[in-house]
């Protein structure tokens, strides 16, 4: 039997599924609400994901992949359905996994994001707003919801720069500059240097990879612009860290004062199983004042999510606070709940209504 890509890609669209993995040695997999789902069939051969992949790449592309080992990039299946894609080599041979992007817009209403709070932040004309979480945790639907709503409420230039590009904004009130790295550009931190020249309003970075994008969306920030950036960690605390952590000792001074300037607000989400069978975003939420400031700038990041706990007037939430309230409102178990905590003891306090001391 020979795999085709076309009814593959169809059977993930039409299953709903977020992901299609073609891995040798095993049958096609498609991830649907979370869930490794077999599509029935033998498994996959070398002569399979090297035929699939001379569909979706070109030579030059080829020659990226086997230089690096891996290659980024997206493209439209029939029309209404786009896939950011990842090819990489695995035991001498190619495994390929296909992220469906979703066409639809979330509105911010729609993910659960309190507009009364991030409406007066994305009005913003400078600062540093981060949107957390592991792979596949919905950070870009969440960027892609702000960026949509500046995009139809305020004349701003937005310059994206993205690997690959994920989403194609149409122009409303302003403009809108999207660049893909790799194509576009040769690296985040080139096109973020570049994007200082193109009098952007707005930059969204898909991820703060490394330390010259961080230095530059961090500059970028400081110097009039509002940016957007990604970042696999998980939690307000720890995204703070990462950054700093990426920077060397007789650098972090420096940086913290730059960082307590510029930061905005953190979004640190985690996608969570319903009850239902779909799933739905927990969020930390850390909106920065000058209680939060103040405590980056003077090295005490371990004490962010006692001041989160006491932001609740702000807009702020900790993760712990959030699952814990999608259990009481019916929305996800409290096994899922304890799953996703960061400290789950907290969580069966909340939810039994005792006070709890953390341990130190």
């Amino acid at each position: 039997m020979q795999y085709q890509l076309k009814q593959l890609l169809d059977t993930v669209v039409s299953s709903g599924g977020s992901d299609l993995h073609l891995h040798v040695d095993s049958p096609p997999a498609i991830r649907v609400s979370g869930h490794i789902q077999f599509i029935e069939g033998p498994s996959l051969t070398t002569t399979d994901t090297e035929g699939i992949l001379k569909e979706l790449i070109n030579e030059q592309q080829f020659e990226t992949l086997e230089s690096r080992g891996a290659i980024d990039f997206s493209f439209v299946h029939e029309g209404n359905a786009q896939f950011r894609t990842t090819a990489y080599k695995s035991r001498k041979h190619y495994d390929i996994v296909l992220r469906q992007i979703p066409t639809k817009v979330y509105s911010m209403e729609d993910l659960n994001l309190d507009v009364d709070v991030f409406i007066p932040l994305l009005k913003r004309t400078q600062g540093l707003i981060l949107v957390a979480g592991p792979t596949g945790s919905g950070k870009t639907t969440t960027l892609i919801s702000m960026l949509d709503w500046i995009n139809h409420n305020l004349d701003r230039h937005i310059l994206t720069i993205e690997q690959p590009i994920e989403f194609f904004h149409k122009a409303d009130k302003g403009l809108v500059s999207q660049r893909e790295v790799g194509i576009d550009a040769n690296s985040f931190a080139e096109a973020l240097v570049d994007a200082l020249r193109e009098d952007p309003d707005v930059i969204m970075v898909g991820e703060m990879r490394d330390l010259a994008t961080m230095e530059s969306a961090v500059a970028a920030a400081e110097t009039g612009h509002l940016v957007f950036a990604t970042l696999h960690t998980t939690g307000a605390a720890n995204t703070v860290d990462r950054i700093l952590g990426c920077f060397p000792p007789e650098a972090r001074d420096q940086v913290r004062t730059l960082l307590a300037a510029s930061l905005t607000a953190v979004i640190s989400q985690q996608l969570c199983h319903t009850i239902e069978g779909g799933v739905v975003p927990a969020y930390e939420i850390m909106i920065v004042d000058t209680a939060i400031s103040a405590l980056i700038r003077q090295a005490k990041t371990h004490q962010l999510k006692t001041h989160i706990q006491t932001g609740k007037a702000q807009g702020m939430v900790t993760l712990d606070e959030y699952l814990s309230l999608l259990v009481k409102q019916g929305i996800i178990a409290e096994d899922e709940a304890l799953r996703k905590a960061q400290d789950p003891k907290r969580v069966r306090a909340i939810l039994n209504d005792e006070a709890y001391t953390p341990e130190d």
